[in-house]
């Protein structure tokens, strides 16, 4: 499975507003990254939760449970400033790896409305999977 390959598809989907085949439209949105090492950017389709009444935007960097983060992340650490794109809307945000309680509090959250991601969890053997507040700038 070329991930690269399925990533410019759903992307290319997503922007020209249709269906995005096998995924819900209204769950998904692009994040793009500086990268890392080269400063340049990466754009990323992944589900993303509404947590508590709505107002906070949070994506989960669970990597379908390996053991490492997923590039995106290791980008938005070093330069935390991001794009996101989410329905027909697009703007600069920052992103902020929830910690401690705030942390453990949307992760349980997120486990709940998505079983999956304890799978993810025991898959990941012992890696904490980072969840990230994505706050509009």
């Amino acid at each position: 499975m070329d991930i690269r390959a399925i990533n410019e598809r759903v992307i290319g989907q997503f922007r020209a507003g249709g269906e995005i085949e096998g995924m819900h439209r209204d769950r998904l949105l692009l994040l793009t990254t500086a990268g890392a090492r080269t400063g340049r950017r990466h754009t990323t389709p992944m589900m993303f939760h509404r947590a508590g009444e709505g107002d906070r935007l949070l994506v989960i960097a669970s990597n379908a449970g390996a053991t490492a983060d997923p590039d995106w992340y290791r980008n938005l650490v070093a330069d935390p400033a991001v794009t996101v794109e989410i329905g027909d809307s697009s703007y600069d945000a920052t992103a902020v790896p929830l910690t401690g309680d705030d942390r453990a509090r949307a992760w349980d959250e997120i486990k709940a409305a998505y079983p999956f991601f304890a799978d993810h969890e025991v898959k990941a053997a012992g890696r904490e999977i980072p969840v990230v507040e994505l706050i509009r700038r």
